[in-house]
């Protein structure tokens, strides 16, 4: 089988990684990809917004299935075009893609499909996101306040402030720049992200994992698209992935199939397990970064023949998941100045480490690895336990070299501390 991953980031360099290690897959190419996936997947320059140019490589590729990786891909149609051609692709339609595209979509669909998640408000003008502020603060969600944008915002479109003036310049920014705001009540409670592979009916969740999505420890600081991750979680409650597959995901999934417009591909779940129970805070169309880069390396089952079922409607015939015992932890190390202005160019070396994942990285003119995006590398180790694969990963960052580069120094401690809770 030849397989096609579309994208650049450290997603694509651990989907790259696994697929390698399927012995079903027989090539591998990466596009446009990094200068990490180079050493795993043929590299291909490519317009991932452009649906059109998408099919044609995969065509002139001869590939069996694409994965498309990134948001902006899926939600611009390229699950579609590669489809219309004939080839398998992992990855939702553009409608269905609307899920991650549109927060406002989102709602609607798991209003129709009876999804717990948090109150909102939809804006879409400066009058009415005042109207809503004071409707949330009225109703006894003013402080913090959560103002979101409606649209793709690569993990950075939401601000959660007790400030009221802040709330409201973030989404008056947003309006101003011809976007939708979307207000939510504030969910209480540790987040957990589930993804779920699917073919349109059949729904296969993988491990739980969480994210830390502020940039500096202690979960302080500006958002981000992800500053680290761990699975398992040690805290999950029992039962807490069937939940959420009989409460979230295959009423989610079976709403869209209702609609006409079926769900292929990876579904990502973000929850938050509140004083009142499971609450879906969003949905994403395509695997999480960076929860990809320690949910895979824990995944036994080949992950190419896996996908591969998903795309082509014979999810139900594939055998049960396999695990690997342990935990894994990835550490982000990211570029001076991110997420408002990174820096790039930057020589980066010690990355080409053992469990070291590239994101935004290039190979320079002078064959030397650069920094080329906010997120430059995601550094992750696998251990018999969360303290174990916590202590390698923060071994495997003290050989990363990047000048003012900055990383969170507490990633999966609060977990290892026991000091998370649910209630």
């Amino acid at each position: 089988m030849r397989v096609l991953v579309i994208g650049s980031g450290a997603r694509e360099h651990a989907l790259c990684v696994a697929l390698q290690n399927d012995p079903a897959v027989s090539a591998l190419a990466c596009a446009p990809g990094n200068a990490g996936t180079r050493s795993v997947a043929e590299a291909m320059p490519l317009d991932v917004s452009d649906p059109v140019a998408v099919s044609a490589l995969a065509g002139s590729w001869h590939a069996d299935l694409v994965v498309v990786g990134p948001e902006v891909p899926l939600v611009a149609g390229a699950a579609d075009a590669v489809r219309d051609a004939g080839i398998a692709c992992f990855g939702p339609s553009a409608q269905a893609a609307q899920l991650e595209g549109s927060k406002a979509f989102a709602k609607h669909v798991m209003a129709a499909a009876g999804v717990p998640t948090a109150r909102s408000w939809p804006v879409g003008g400066p009058a009415e996101l005042e109207t809503a502020l004071d409707e949330a603060s009225a109703a006894g969600q003013g402080a913090p306040y959560v103002v979101k944008d409606d649209g793709l915002a690569a993990g950075k479109g939401v601000v959660v402030t007790p400030d009221r003036d802040a709330a409201l310049a973030h989404g008056l920014r947003v309006l101003d720049a011809g976007g939708a705001v979307l207000v939510e009540e504030f969910l209480d409670g540790p987040e957990v992200s589930l993804f779920a592979v699917t073919d349109g009916t059949t729904v296969l969740p993988l491990l739980p994992a969480q994210d830390a999505k502020r940039r500096d420890d202690g979960d302080t600081g500006p958002n981000t698209g992800g500053m680290g991750a761990y699975a398992p979680l040690p805290w999950a409650p029992p039962g807490l992935v069937e939940e959420v597959l009989a409460t979230v995901l295959q009423p989610t999934v079976d709403e869209l199939a209702r609609r006409g417009e079926p769900f292929s591909g990876l579904l990502y779940a973000g929850l938050a397990l509140t004083s009142r129970g499971v609450r879906v805070v969003e949905f994403n169309a395509r695997f999480g970064d960076p929860e990809t880069q320690v949910v895979l390396p824990l995944l036994e089952t080949p992950l190419g023949r896996l996908l591969h079922a998903a795309a082509t409607g014979t999810l139900a015939a594939h055998p049960p998941l396999r695990w690997r015992d342990g935990a894994a932890v990835t550490v982000v190390v990211a570029a001076p100045g991110y997420p408002e202005r990174p820096r790039t160019g930057d020589p980066v070396t010690g990355a080409d480490g053992e469990g070291v994942l590239h994101a935004g990285t290039t190979i320079g003119p002078d064959g030397t690895v650069r920094s080329a995006g906010g997120r430059v590398l995601a550094v992750t180790a696998v251990g018999d336990d969360l303290p174990a694969a916590r202590q390698l990963a923060y071994e495997r960052v003290a050989g990363v070299r990047l000048a003012d580069a900055q990383w969170r120094t507490d990633i999966a401690l609060a977990a290892v501390e026991g000091r998370i809770a649910v209630d």
